[in-house]
This record gives C-alpha cells, sequence and structure tokens, in this order.
C-alpha cells in the first residue's frame, strides 16, 4: 500500500513498523510545512495522523477507509522535528474499527492526539496470488 500512497511519500512520510492493528510512521518538519507562527501547519500533522492511522486500518489486509475522526493539537512542532504518528486498534468489530494516534516529537514530547473510525470495505489490499497456470503434461518418451 505504502508503494501507491504519493501523499503519505510527497510529504515525506516512512511506514516505519505495521503489524495487524498497529502501524508507526516519521515524518520531518520540512521549511514549507510552516505556518505564518513559525511552527508546523496542524494539517501537515494531521495528514501524518491520518496516514498511521490508514496503515493500522488496513494492516489485516481488508480495504479499509476512515469514516470519521477527531483530533486535539497539544504543542507545536518545529523546523527541523521528526514527528512520529503511533497508530494502535483499540475496538475491531464486525466492519467497523477505533484507532488511537498519537503524534510526538524526537524527544518523546507528544503533539497531538486523534481518534479514527474506520470501515471496511470489500476487497483486499493486497490481492493473494494466482495460482500457477498448469502447464499440460507430456507423455512419457518411450523406454528403449
Amino acid at each position: 500500500m505504502y508503494a501507491r500512497d504519493r501523499a503519505s511519500q510527497g510529504l515525506g512520510m516512512t511506514l516505519d513498523s505495521i503489524r495487524p492493528g498497529y502501524a508507526r510512521m516519521s515524518m520531518p518538519v520540512r521549511e514549507d510545512m510552516l505556518n505564518g507562527h513559525q511552527t508546523c501547519h496542524g494539517g501537515f500533522i494531521f495528514a501524518l495522523a491520518d496516514s498511521a492511522f490508514a496503515f493500522a486500518c488496513n494492516s489485516h489486509n481488508q480495504n479499509t477507509v476512515g469514516a470519521g475522526c477527531t483530533i486535539e493539537y497539544l504543542a507545536p512542532g518545529r523546523l527541523g522535528d521528526v514527528l512520529t504518528a503511533e497508530a494502535v486498534e483499540q475496538a475491531l468489530a464486525g466492519k467497523s474499527g477505533v484507532y488511537d494516534i498519537r503524534v510526538s516529537d524526537q524527544g518523546g514530547r507528544v503533539l497531538a492526539l486523534m481518534r479514527g473510525k474506520s470501515h471496511r470495505v470489500s476487497g483486499e489490499v493486497t490481492p493473494p496470488p494466482s495460482p500457477p497456470l498448469l502447464q499440460p503434461q507430456q507423455p512419457a518418451a518411450p523406454q528403449g
């Protein structure tokens, strides 16, 4: 999924860890991400949290989309910071899931907390491989 995620790649995000119900992503704060206060624009912090949420809820290899979220901004990010978003599944029932995402800087200071709700849709993130094509069997060569 990351290989097809041009948005996360374009923002310099890396997928650092993933397992069922969990994802961790990082993003350096660049100069073009600063707002008028010279702090990281909240939209970029949200984008990092949202990407980690997306990878965590798709980590079961079932196509899943966000159904809603809330975010609380607690502290600013600064130029040169490396932000990390850690998304953890809290509940998964039927087609619905709930995930908590924590965004922190390289010193462990929490910048934002997000809660996301997910909804599973049809299909798989990575479809199973196709079975190999069967080759017609050649008759055995006569022994002679």
